[in-house]
C-alpha cells in the first residue's frame, strides 16, 4: 500500500509545470501496478495539485488537467484498481498527531525548521492513522527528498 505525493500525482494527471519527470513517474507506476501495488490518494495531493491546476494560466491547461484529475478522482470515488479509498477525521487527534510529527518522533515544529511543510506533515499523519486502523504498514511515493526521508 503506498500514499501517493502530490509531486507524483501531478506527474500523473499530468499538470503543466509540474510534470517534468512525467516519462520516469509513468514507467515506475506501470512496474508498481505490474507488482500489484494498491494506491491511496492523500487529502493534501488533492488538494494541492486541484490549487496547481486552478493556478495554470492557459485556460486550455487548466480545462485539460481539471477533466483528467477528475477523470483520476472518479476512479479512486468508484473504488476501482489500484486505488483504495479511505477515510480519516479531521479532528483533534489527526491534528495532536500532526504537531507530534506523525510516526517521525519528531513535532511540527522541528520538521518545519527542516523544510518539511505541513503539507507533506499531513500526508505522514493520514498514512499513521491508515496503518493504525488497517494493522498495513504503508509507503508514500514522492519527488519531494524531504519527505521521502520519511516515505
Amino acid at each position: 500500500m503506498t500514499f501517493i505525493d502530490t509531486s507524483i500525482l501531478c506527474n500523473l494527471v499530468p499538470v503543466p509545470g509540474f510534470d517534468q519527470h512525467r516519462d520516469e513517474v509513468v514507467r515506475e507506476m506501470g512496474e508498481r501496478l505490474n507488482s500489484g501495488e494498491r494506491f491511496i490518494l492523500p487529502i493534501t495531493a488533492v488538494v494541492e495539485t486541484g490549487n496547481h491546476i486552478a493556478q495554470l494560466k492557459s485556460g486550455h491547461d487548466r480545462l485539460t488537467a481539471a477533466q483528467k484529475f477528475d477523470a483520476v478522482l472518479r476512479t479512486v470515488c468508484a473504488g476501482q484498481a489500484p486505488w483504495i479509498l479511505h477515510d480519516v477525521a479531521w479532528d483533534k487527534a489527526f491534528l495532536e498527531q500532526l504537531l507530534n510529527g506523525a510516526d517521525t518522533s519528531t513535532s511540527y515544529v522541528e520538521h518545519a525548521q527542516a523544510r518539511l511543510g505541513a503539507g507533506d506533515l499531513c500526508i505522514l499523519t493520514e498514512r499513521q492513522a491508515y496503518s493504525n486502523r488497517s494493522r498495513i504498514r504503508a509507503g508514500v511515493w514522492t519527488l519531494d527528498e524531504a519527505l521521502s526521508a520519511h516515505a
